[in-house]
């Protein structure tokens, strides 16, 4: 099994890359795991308390089931993935079932800031982009897919986003293997990903 993280800041890309990496990959081999899952329950919190939550700091991720469902799969056996509702601000009460894959793909914005997840990653991949196309993409999506309006957008970038990117999740550029930029398409970055990728399947 191989288990790939590719972390970068809110909007950089990262799905465009994922999607990228695997659409030339059989699909029965791959699966992809988003940090955004594991967003802690907070079915305990009245929604007006939920959407004050910085959920661009790590404090916000549940880690450890991450890391414990990782290591699940990684032994062979399926997992119950969490579904989060970005309207809600939580979980849904419902899961995905989740099959071990020959290449597992975790994505997510928090995803290098945790040793214990680094260690378990083969290959960590940093997608970076620059400060004003990702709040660009940022906007089109909150507001498109998420039930956000534009000031409260505008609101959280500068209050969260921005200092939380460059708190927890510029820095951890260092752990990254490959740092991949998509203000343009990068097919060299995408197709060395794939080589290193097909060649372990081969191995397998």
């Amino acid at each position: 099994m191989l288990i790939i993280g590719i972390a970068g800041g809110t909007g950089s890309g990262k799905t465009t890359v994922v999607s990228q990496i695997i659409e030339e990959l059989p699909k029965d081999e791959v699966c992809v795991i988003s940090q955004d899952s594991y967003y802690k329950d907070t079915s305990h919190m009245l929604f007006d308390d939920r959407v004050k939550i910085n959920f661009d700091h790590p404090k916000a991720i549940d880690f450890e089931l991450l890391v414990n469902h990782l290591k699940e799969l990684k032994k062979g056996n399926a997992i119950e993935q969490p579904i989060y509702s970005f309207v809600e601000h939580n979980r849904t009460g419902n899961t995905l079932t989740t099959h071990p894959r020959k290449v597992i793909i975790v994505e997510g914005i928090l995803i290098l800031t945790h040793p214990e997840i680094r260690k378990l990653f083969d290959i960590k991949i940093y997608v970076h982009a620059d400060s004003d196309e990702r709040l660009i993409r940022r906007l089109k999506r909150d507001l498109a897919e998420r039930g956000r309006d534009l000031e409260e957008v505008l609101n959280r970038y500068q209050t969260t986003l921005k200092p939380m990117h460059q708190q927890f999740i510029e820095p951890t550029k260092e752990y990254a293997d490959i740092i991949i930029p998509t203000n343009r398409y990068n097919t060299v970055a995408v197709e060395l990903i794939r080589k290193v990728i097909n060649h372990r399947l081969l191995e397998n």
